[in-house]
């Protein structure tokens, strides 16, 4: 019988299914994409580290240490790497870089990639370097060109195609220069306060439990500060960064179905008021209430199933697009492997999501009597409540609240999420409801016959006010939420290096080159816009107990970074522009004899349980010195100038081992050009920000970051486009008989045409400029507590979207009317009734 009764509205019961293809094809997407990764990672990890052991830190390791790690493995490599300016001296361009200096047959795992092939090795035996492929493009070098680092020239071996753990977005924001660690102390480089990194790369020839080793030893790493890294937990890191993209991902899947699981919802209720005459006539036939109901949930289930065969067969394809979309954000080369598990999910939850939805008005059929046969059409089958209806309600809340869960893993953001999608559905009901009782009460008479009828069609029996107000408001509160999201997302770096801001920052400038350096920035007739002193400290105590302690005791909520982290600090006696005085006092000199006070930005204070009136103990380069945190400040961290998480007062640090920050503005590209020249000619040691080349790769990543966004955004606007069409579509059906009624009583098409354009006209107005409404406090709370960002909605898009949901509505809904109006009244009846 579903079969039989299937075969006249077969291609509307697809047309109700098609909302969740795109949901479900995203959804299979993801989940291939993410069940590659995973096997990806684990297959490549040993060459994102490149050896079985990797022991770093940014200090020279103790005796003690050294002779540990000397203990260790079959083969060892050593690596100090830095940043630094590098000088072609073919035509003098000059660019700040990561300068890793090698010593070894690093790597183990893998291989660096050259070109020619050969140099991987040869630079090693010579004085020769690599460097990266972005590099060489941007200053136009070949191999066998020459590349100066600090005091020495070096030949350069070849291209760095790649290196290991590398992406090609961090190549283009540091790119990488190898050189042979043997001519590093002649580059004249290793200076006070410059920022070296250690690292020790180990591997074992031999069979060993690093496992077992990792326990053994890292103990005595923690108290050095230093950091242990192995293949397992290199694949636990790289799996959990990825693991929370994908589930970022997963969601912005969700979404999408649950668009589609909208649109299934308002279809199949349409569907089922429009079968209440045949099902009550069945009944009188001696069908049961349940047989009735089985009938129904056959087709709707089968259809289900096949949808989602199409989604998933479509998932496949677009799985292919994913790697290709986040190839410059991931460290490893991604297969494309068929993942028959993400399949199998994806057809399960749309059969799920198809009964689940599908159940709402289909419970309705067990109430439908023989005596419908006599009532009108438009009659409500039954007027009593049904407590399953209730049962169904907490179903979907439970489905939408567990499947939020196991995508963010939090269930505080899992209860908000579901929480928006209730309350976004409470008040579009509601305000469809008070739409419809406004009308009803205050509707003019004194308005024209067509402008009547048009709004009266809003209250009047078969409306569609609540289910395409449900539906097109939803669909459009989600597809606004991620054009706010894209907007918060793209909009928090806002840098400007425009009129007379700094645009060139120079550090690692010594005391002694201080004077050198303003003089020769002022014969350039660049502005001097002064110097910023820099000492490099860490945390030894807070409040009387070590980072030991900390570690030991959980309950104190201290978290283990803040020993573990230098820090980098300035004094001064004023705030500046970017700084403002949250709670407590700023002391801008200290007295003498007493502790020194000390401000602290809020956040970070905020994040590591830090409270005024905190003692803090900190090692500036040998000597302890004992503060106390008086003050909070919040810092504008977008603006370009030099921002400290620990500021000091004037008084204490003036002695202390330090190197100073300088900022200057220039007028063109040419003018920084000369003026580095100049700079790496006298002083190598000094590295340059050029932050015109930093807005441009700034520019580049969120050009990257915004295709991805949109990439994944498109799932849901696309599956939001197709149930707001089937939404409409499906409409057709409750106003055949009401249109082909007023032909018959000699209305003309032009009538009939404005008549259906204003009832759809103003339903799609009203329930876009709702679901935007809805999508601001949602957006805003994101914007605040997630992103920490300030909220500007987008104008342009929103109004976009509003005039595109509401034209849309109206032309589906008079391309709909085409039939009617182009055929005499009895063939509409006979065909369509």
């Amino acid at each position: 019988m579903a079969w039989r009764d299937s075969r006249k509205n077969r291609s509307r019961l697809f047309l109700f299914i098609s909302s969740i293809v795109l949901g479900i094809a995203s959804l299979v997407a993801i989940y291939s994409f993410g069940f590659n990764l995973r096997q990806d990672i684990d297959q490549q990890a040993a060459e994102l580290v490149g050896a079985d052991m990797v022991i770093s830190g940014n200090k020279p390791v103790s005796p003690q240490i050294q002779t540990l790690i000397d203990s260790l493995g079959d083969r060892k490599s050593t690596q100090r790497s830095f940043v630094s300016m590098v000088q072609f001296t073919k035509n003098q361009g000059t660019r700040l870089v990561e300068v890793r200096a090698l010593e070894g047959a690093f790597p183990y795992y893998g291989s660096i990639e050259t070109t020619p092939v050969s140099a991987a090795a040869t630079f090693r035996k010579n004085k020769q370097v690599l460097a990266d492929r972005n590099l060489m493009l941007q200053f136009n070098a070949h191999p066998g060109d020459s590349l100066k680092i600090g005091n020495v020239t070096f030949a350069i071996a070849g291209i760095l195609d790649k290196a290991p753990g590398q992406t090609s977005l961090s190549a283009s924001v540091a790119p990488v220069v190898y050189m042979p660690l043997v001519y590093l102390q002649q580059t004249g480089l290793m200076q006070r306060g410059s920022r070296i990194s250690y690292s020790y790369y180990i591997k074992y020839d031999r069979q060993e439990n690093i496992e077992k080793l990792t326990n053994k030893i890292e103990p005595r790493l923690d108290k050095e500060d230093l950091n242990l890294q192995t293949v397992a937990s290199q694949k636990e890191q790289t799996s959990r960064s990825f693991e929370d993209l994908t589930r970022f991902l997963a969601l912005v899947g969700f979404v999408a179905l649950l668009l589609g699981c909208i649109g299934v919802a308002s279809s199949i209720h349409i569907y089922v008021r429009e079968k209440l005459q045949a099902i009550a006539i069945m009944r009188c036939l001696g069908v049961k209430s349940s047989e009735a109901f089985l009938i129904y949930l056959i087709q709707i289930v089968v259809i289900g199933f096949i949808g989602s065969v199409i989604g998933a067969a479509l998932g496949t394809i677009v799985q292919q697009l994913l790697p290709v979309a986040f190839k410059d954000f991931l460290p490893i080369a991604i297969t494309v492997d068929i993942s028959w598990a993400s399949i199998g999910t994806g057809i399960l939850l749309g059969v799920v999501i198809s009964l689940l939805f599908a159940l709402l008005p289909l419970v309705s059929i067990r109430n439908i009597s023989p005596l419908n046969t006599l009532r009108l059409s438009f009659e409500e089958a039954t007027a009593k409540r049904d407590p399953l209806k209730w049962l169904v309600y907490l179903l979907i809340l439970a489905f939408i609240l567990a499947f939020t869960y196991l995508q963010l893993n939090n269930i505080k953001q899992a209860v908000a999420f579901t929480g928006f999608v209730l309350l976004a559905f409470f008040v579009l009901t509601g305000v469809a409801t008070l739409i419809m009782w406004l009308i009803k009460k205050f509707l003019p008479f004194s308005w024209s016959y067509l402008f009547r009828q048009g709004f009266a069609n809003l209250y009047r029996p078969n409306n569609q006010t609540i289910i395409l107000l449900v539906s097109i408001g939803l669909g459009t509160a989600f597809i606004s939420t991620l054009f706010f999201i894209q907007s918060i997302l793209l909009s928090r770096i806002n840098l400007s290096s425009g009129g007379n801001q700094p645009n060139l920052i120079l550090f690692d400038i010594q005391t002694n080159q201080q004077q050198q350096v303003v003089n020769l920035t002022k014969s350039q007739h660049l502005p001097v816009f002064g110097m910023v002193p820099i000492v490099t400290i860490r945390l030894e105590e807070l409040n009387g107990k070590t980072g030991a302690v900390y570690k030991k005791d959980t309950s104190l909520h201290i978290p283990r970074q803040v020993f573990s982290r230098e820090y980098r600090v300035t004094y001064r006696d004023t705030l500046v522009s970017s700084e403002k005085i949250t709670a407590g006092n700023w002391i801008g000199k200290a007295g003498a004899n007493e502790v020194v006070p000390i401000s602290v930005e809020e956040k970070f204070a905020d994040h590591n349980h830090l409270k005024i009136g905190d003692k803090m103990l900190f090692n500036v380069q040998g000597v302890n010195m004992e503060t106390k945190i008086t003050s909070f400040r919040k810092v504008n961290w977008n603006r370009i100038q030099t921002n400290f998480l620990v500021l000091f007062p004037k008084g204490v640090l003036e002695q202390a081992p330090q190197y100073f920050v300088f900022t200057t503005h220039v007028p063109s590209a040419s003018a920084s050009a000369k003026y580095q020249q100049a700079i790496v000619r006298q002083f190598p040691n000094i590295s340059v920000i050029d932050l015109a080349l930093v807005l441009k790769l700034l520019d580049d990543i969120l050009g990257k970051i915004s295709f991805v966004i949109r990439f994944m955004a498109g799932f849901s606007i696309v599956t939001g486009l197709i149930v707001l069409v089937a939404s409409v579509l499906i409409s057709k059906y409750q106003r055949i008989q009401e249109s082909v009624l007023l032909r018959t009583l000699g209305a003309s098409k032009r009538q009939i045409l404005i008549i259906t354009g204003l009832e759809y006209f103003f339903l799609g107005a009203i329930a876009a400029l709702t679901g935007i409404l809805i999508s601001v406090p949602g957006s805003w709370a994101l914007a605040k507590y997630s992103f920490d960002t300030p909220f500007s909605p987008p104008l342009l898009p929103v109004l976009i979207l509003f005039f595109v949901v509401a034209l849309i509505t109206v032309f589906i809904g008079l391309f709909n009317s085409r039939g009617i109006l182009n055929k005499p009244p009895l063939e509409v009846l006979r065909s369509e009734v």
